[in-house]
């Protein structure tokens, strides 16, 4: 991180940071209903669980915001983080259900051009948003922006578990590549869950970001010796 940024630069890092923030929540929202729709049309646990987790980042966002509209938010603090864990333990258990049924029923998800469009636009958007954002974040000090491209760099793993889970059944008739990715995407739902529950600052960072927070988050997750 640099030492010292000029006030007129600082307030155009923050305003490029909330705009980046703001972003990437319309695209979750967006991403949210084609891959549920889309998942809904070809029978996907993959994309339902993709679907879901967009549906959860957006809600963790919303929660942190809340938070941060307190006089004090430390008053709110332990509530949001047991909302944001519970909303990704019940992300996890749906997903793995659904997944579940397909695998012990043998039930072949259909081919999902959209959802493979979607998986591929994600993975291609992703990283560069979230390398950005890291870079804004390095030159303005912030390591809640730092921790906040972190995410977008898991979104990125997520988007390429769905892919390959997608492709795999598409072009090789793999029906249980969806199914397992959907699985792979449960298991994700569940860390997050966990580290929100034990008040891990890094899963609960974009919402604080558009309320002008710059420091909310712990020193191990926002080090950039673990950001990529």
């Amino acid at each position: 991180m640099t030492a010292t940024v000029l006030p007129d630069r600082a307030t155009v890092l923050r305003r490029r940071i909330r705009l980046i923030v703001a972003g990437t929540i319309v695209y979750n929202i967006a991403e949210a209903a084609i891959a549920l729709a889309a998942g809904a049309a070809a029978s996907s646990s993959a994309l339902l669980g993709f679907g879901l987790d967009s549906v959860v980042e957006v809600a963790s966002a919303a929660f942190v915001a809340w938070q941060f509209s307190a006089p004090d938010p430390r008053t709110r603090e332990r509530l949001t983080l047991r909302l944001i864990a519970g909303a990704f333990f019940a992300l996890a258990l749906v997903v793995t259900f659904d997944a579940g049924g397909a695998l012990l029923g043998d039930e072949a998800a259909g081919v999902s051009p959209v959802g493979i469009g979607l998986a591929a636009a994600s993975l291609a958007i992703m990283p560069g948003v979230a390398w950005f954002e890291r870079r804004t974040g390095r030159e303005l000090g912030s390591p809640t922006a730092i921790a906040d491209s972190r995410q977008l760099v898991l979104c990125s793993y997520l988007s390429a578990a769905l892919l390959v889970g997608l492709v795999l059944n598409a072009t090789l008739g793999w029906w249980w590549a969806d199914p397992v990715a959907a699985l792979v995407i449960a298991g994700f739902a569940v860390r997050e869950g966990l580290e929100a529950w034990r008040g891990d600052g890094c899963a609960t960072t974009s919402g604080a970001l558009l309320h002008g927070s710059e420091s909310a988050c712990e020193d191990d997750c926002c080090n950039d010796s673990n950001s990529r």
